[in-house]
């Protein structure tokens, strides 16, 4: 399950580099995947690719990694590899590279396979074309590049850092380790791109066993709880990267060049290995200590601090270098992929989108909560000696049943795994469960309209709709439909109580599929789902194309029964994009009927149930997130 995904702060600004997979619905552990760009230049190609592994490597100390060990014999088979001049002569290293990665014993790559996976994919670095041309045969060698895929296991989501810099831990710095030891070598670099100049020599990985020191110092440094927050430099140079990092946090910098960039430009930006960290000041002595421990000391340099006030002062000493405004930097930063969305999606999104991205007023995500979250309601019912049954329904191109279930389990319910096929040929009925949950994805591809394929084959099929009218007249069963069977419900509702004024969902005013975190709002309403919720703000996955609503009849939103709804930072109801991802009126992407069993929702909480799912949440919440609450109310309504 996705644990975390490449966005952060309670804004969401996307500059993670990682997403992180658990390998089930309970465990802390997770797989941190990093997929590294190929070589940065042409120019000096042969000496690029450690330092394309070195970059996959430097990118993945935020998180605690369970034994990683880069190998000595790799390492050396990488140089060699380096220093290889003949095309084939590189082609007859990899396939050795590739045989120690493939061999993964303890001598040639210390569990390289599992611990640090370095993928081989397709053999980019032998492709070639032979033809003839007349009597004289030609043949044309593919540029020889490197793309490094890097994999490792994670001791404990929960301690994975983040570039955000926070302000909530008292005074800090921000400090970085230069891999490059002060080289600052700038050809192929983002800068030198810019200017469509070469730039000299490319960043290299000069001396591997830095490297291995780097990881094992962040790894301790991360154990003792020294960092705040980390972010490699090796994609624009550590300027672009304290950049960054002031946006995730929304906060301003000082940053003072002294003593580590007397060549200002050439320091700020090169994109030589290395990584720029925020640690407490008082923890300055003992993070010192670890450098020096792991022979780091002299290539750690203390750069700047965060400071409350959105400016970014750069500073020589005394002298001010440069000074802007947080907002013009981050409209600069946003430019590019303003610009692209524009010409992609909806203009007017797009354009809202930047705004409320380089707005200084916006406060993020702001969750406000009505209950007590630790508290289970539920918990009475977990030692039961038999559960409730609840059927998790899905039929071809839905995905979400695992997430579904995982929920409904936690909660203390019996799921079942009910396809369509099940009922229409009669392994299961209806009438044995206590309740269904419709899960999300993208039945028969929606070439019927979102969730409307999946309806049709239950109103035009008189078994089934024989089944599901007498469900959901039952008034001791409930139903809960998510995106997808959010969709197909909501086309189910001549057939449910209550439902007739339910709206359809039509195509999001974005014209795209969108998958964020945003905020909603709990309603008050009649559902069996949230009971004693009403007024809580809280963050929730959405993954939809089709989520606005709309009514047949003018007069249909005055008579149904919404029960969640888009809100900004400040609570209230939004239909501004992107934090009403849908363009619904109003902000609902929630309704109930049938006297509150049965209930729709575009937003996803199967996905989000517990706190470590959640891209962010406050550093206070506990294993169990709020919206667990709403699948125990359905377990206590049971009974």
């Amino acid at each position: 399950m996705i644990t975390s995904t490449p966005t952060l702060r309670n804004s969401t600004m996307p500059v993670e580099e990682q997403i992180e997979t658990a390998p089930d619905a309970g465990s802390l552990r997770s797989t941190s995947p990093l997929y590294e760009r190929p070589s940065k230049t042409r120019r000096k190609q042969a000496s690029h690719e450690l330092q394309d592994l070195g970059e996959a490597v430097v990118a993945m100390p935020d998180d605690r990694i369970d034994g990683l060990d880069v190998s000595e014999t790799l390492l050396d088979a990488i140089r060699q590899y380096k220093k290889t001049r003949t095309h084939e002569g590189k082609r007859r290293q990899m396939q050795y590279i590739g045989k120690l990665m493939r061999k993964n014993d303890v001598e040639s790559i210390r569990q390289a396979v599992t611990d640090l996976q370095l993928g081989r994919a397709k053999d980019s670095l032998s492709l070639h074309t032979v033809w003839n041309d007349g009597e004289r045969q030609r043949k044309t060698v593919a540029p020889v590049s490197l793309i490094v895929t890097a994999f490792a296991r994670v001791g404990d989501v929960r301690a994975a850092l983040t570039p955000q810099l926070r302000l909530d831990r008292g005074e800090s710095e921000l400090w970085l380790i230069d891999l490059g030891a002060g080289q600052n070598r700038l050809g192929g670099s983002a800068l030198t791109q810019v200017f469509n100049r070469s730039g000299g020599a490319p960043a290299d990985l000069d001396d591997p066993i830095l490297l291995k020191n780097f990881f094992a110092a962040i790894q301790e440094a991360n154990q003792l709880g020294l960092l705040l927050a980390y972010h490699d430099r090796s994609d624009g140079g550590a300027l672009i990267t304290a950049f960054e990092m002031a946006f995730a946090g929304h906060c301003g910098l000082g940053i003072d060049l002294s003593g580590w960039a007397d060549n200002a430009l050439r320091a700020l930006f090169t994109e030589e290995l290395g990584a720029v960290m925020q640690i407490r000041a008082d923890d300055r002595g003992e993070f010192i200590a670890l450098l020096q421990r792991h022979a780091l000391d002299k290539l750690a340099h203390l750069i700047g601090r965060p400071k409350p006030k959105l400016t970014i002062v750069l500073r020589s000493g005394t002298e001010i270098v440069a000074r802007w405004m947080w907002q013009d930097l981050i409209t600069m930063w946003s430019e590019t992929s303003h610009a692209m969305q524009q010409r992609r999606d909806n203009p007017i999104c797009a354009d809202a989108e930047n705004h409320w991205r380089c707005s200084e007023e916006d406060l993020g995500i702001s969750p406000k909560l009505s209950f007590d979250p630790a508290q289970n309601i539920a918990a009475k019912f977990l030692t039961a000696s038999t559960r409730p049954r609840i059927a998790i329904l899905r039929d071809q191109g839905v995905n979400g049943q695992i997430e579904m279930a995982a929920a409904f389990n936690r909660a203390g319910f019996d799921a079942f795994d009910v396809h369509m096929t099940d009922l229409q040929t009669g392994r299961y009925k209806l009438d044995d469960f206590v309740g269904l949950a419709a899960c999300g994805g993208f039945s028969y591809g929606d070439v019927l309209g979102a969730g409307r394929g999946w309806a049709t084959s239950i109103l035009f099929n008189p078994l089934l709709r024989e089944q599901f009218t007498r469900f959901f007249a039952d008034p001791k069963k409930f139903a809960l439909g998510v995106c997808n069977g959010c969709q197909m419900l909501a086309a189910l509702k001549e057939i449910i109580p209550g439902a007739q004024n339910w709206p359809s969902f039509e195509r999001n005013t974005s014209e795209q599929y969108e998958a964020r975190l945003v905020t909603v709002e709990v309603l008050e309403s009649p559902s069996i789902f949230f009971t004693d919720m009403q007024g809580s703000r809280i963050p929730v996955v959405v993954a939809h194309g089709e989520g606005r609503i709309e009514y047949a009849e003018s007069g249909d939103a005055k008579k149904s029964s919404p029960c969640l709804r888009f809100v900004d930072s400040r609570g209230r109801a939004t239909e501004n994009y992107p934090l009403n991802i849908n363009g619904s009126s109003g902000g609902i992407t929630g309704l109930t009927a049938a006297d509150g069993r049965v209930t729709i929702l575009m937003p996803h909480p199967e996905r989000v149930f517990r706190s470590v799912q959640m891209s962010w949440r406050p550093h206070d919440w506990g294993e169990d997130s709020p919206w667990l609450r709403m699948f125990q109310n359905a377990r206590v309504w049971v009974g």
